[in-house]
């Protein structure tokens, strides 16, 4: 199959699956390499194993399945699960075909299931793990930034890549599933921002990287409206003028009090106090540890 999409682009034009692997350095003296093997193995293996599962909450599942196939067919497979796990909707037009529409967009999906094949460490036993929630997708990668590259980096695109499985990336990039190494997490996030979608995170966790993407009637993300005048208190949601109420009574407050008193989670009161920034309604002064809030009044 590889070596006919290869043909079909160009890429290659010999039918003899030897000289395509040689072509790629997926052998090497006649042996085999280890992606060759994790690319075109016939057999199901531990090593590539990728667990996928549909979350009621973070601990009732309500469906779950398992890949463990090459690192091609794995693509489809962990697409294919998203898919079947998100909503879809018709959007009625007055065009000729109507549109549709879902929780995320797709090409951006697909870029991140990409990103985890690609640039997975297959050396940690560890399992790449994709949990679908009501309102939020996490893709869990073994194997974490480089020591070199922060997550700022990413999203400010000020970073070279230095792909982990070269081998891998290289042919995945000829078979025309990746576009250029360094590209997609811009990708990823002008998608979202495209969707007017809230932007996904992107994490070091324990070993690995995790990206969260979030639909666009997650419970627990910001909802300011477009025409935000100097009134701002009366056009933020009842959340946000929570936390200036919460931080009015105790200008020391921390995220994670806050989180508590507002019952979410601290990465999203985090979320609020960035917003709460940009529209000039809160200003820290001192330190994270030893400083407090000001509240900014119109």
């Amino acid at each position: 199959k590889a070596i006919s999409e290869l043909k079909r682009k160009g890429k290659f034009v010999d039918d003899d699956p030897n000289v395509f692997l040689s072509k790629y350095n997926l052998i090497r003296e006649n042996k085999l390499t280890f992606g060759g093997y994790l690319m075109f193995k016939k057999e199901d293996c531990f090593l590539s194993t990728i667990e996928l599962g549909r979350f009621q909450d973070d601990i009732t599942i309500k469906d779950s399945d398992r890949t463990k196939s090459d690192l091609i067919t794995q693509v489809e497979d962990v697409f294919n699960f998203v898919k079947k796990h998100i909503n879809k909707a018709i959007l009625i037009t007055s065009q000729a075909q109507n549109t549709e529409k879902w929780d995320y967009p797709l090409e951006a999906i697909r870029e991140i299931i990409m990103n985890m094949i690609v640039h997975r460490d297959y050396r940690s036993s560890a399992d790449s793990i994709v949990k679908i929630f009501n309102n939020k997708i996490e893709f869990f990668n073994p194997g974490r930034l480089p020591e070199n590259i922060t997550v700022d980096d990413l999203l400010n695109n000020n970073y070279k890549s230095n792909p982990r499985n070269k081998l891998i990336a290289d042919l995945f990039k000829d078979l025309g599933h990746i576009e250029k190494y360094g590209s997609g997490i811009q990708r990823i996030i002008n998608l979202f921002k495209n969707e007017n979608l809230p932007l996904p995170e992107f994490t070091n966790i324990s070993n690995g990287f995790m990206v969260t993407v979030f639909a666009d009637n997650i419970d627990d993300t910001l909802n300011v409206t477009d025409n935000v005048t100097d009134n701002v208190t009366d056009n933020v949601t009842d959340r946000l003028t929570e936390i200036i109420k919460n931080i009015r009574r105790n200008p020391s407050i921390s995220a994670s009090e806050l989180a508590h008193n507002t019952k979410v989670s601290k990465r999203t009161i985090l979320r609020d106090i960035e917003k709460l920034k940009e529209l000039g309604r809160v200003i820290r002064i001192g330190t994270e540890k030893a400083g407090h809030w000001k509240i900014i009044d119109d």
